[in-house]
């Protein structure tokens, strides 16, 4: 995965949203980036679903037929969607957000090789990201990105993976700015 190419359309999203949607006065917008993370990565949580011991159904959203949301292929009315893979790159989206707020990019961090349960890795993301809450070091953003990285890796997407479904979805963020989302 190229982080720095990540990073650099990140920015490019960024100042197309601020374009539409200025700062307001008093207005914070790295808290609220930091509260849609987490927002996303309960999504995201909620679409592996392993966690949900009180169901049957604790199998990952991953392979999901629905209609064409974004109307992305005309010629085809329904997708086959990853639901698992595109809320962990909307956490992606709002991770490189902060990065790119604080002017921090990574060309490369190092993974964990974690044997952990996934909930307890989701836990950890939380964690992770509650830290940098409380204390906006860079050391705790690296931290994020290498916990969040990582369980990629744990949910089994691979890099290739990742970065296409960032980069469609980066697209159809900016068809959204462009249609007055």
């Amino acid at each position: 995965m190229n982080l720095q190419k990540l990073f650099e359309a990140q920015r490019v999203l960024d100042e197309h949203i601020m374009n539409e949607h200025p700062v307001q006065e008093n207005e914070n917008r790295l808290e609220k980036k930091i509260l849609a993370l987490q927002v996303e990565l309960g999504e995201c949580a909620n679409e592996w679903r392993g966690f949900k011991f009180w169901s049957n159904n604790q199998k990952p959203r991953t392979m999901v037929l629905t209609d064409n949301p974004d109307k992305t292929d005309k010629n085809k009315p329904w997708l086959i969607r990853n639901l698992l893979l595109e809320e962990y790159v909307d956490c992606l989206h709002f991770i490189l957000s902060i990065g790119v707020q604080k002017s921090w990019t990574f060309d490369r961090v190092p993974l964990l090789n974690s044997d952990e349960a996934l909930e307890i890795q989701f836990n950890e993301a939380f964690l992770a990201i509650s830290h940098f809450y409380v204390d906006k070091r860079l050391s705790n953003y690296e931290r994020v990105l290498i916990v969040f990285l990582s369980l990629g890796q744990s949910l089994d997407f691979t890099w290739e993976e990742i970065e296409q479904a960032y980069f469609d979805k980066n697209q159809i963020n900016h068809q959204r700015q462009e249609e007055g989302y």
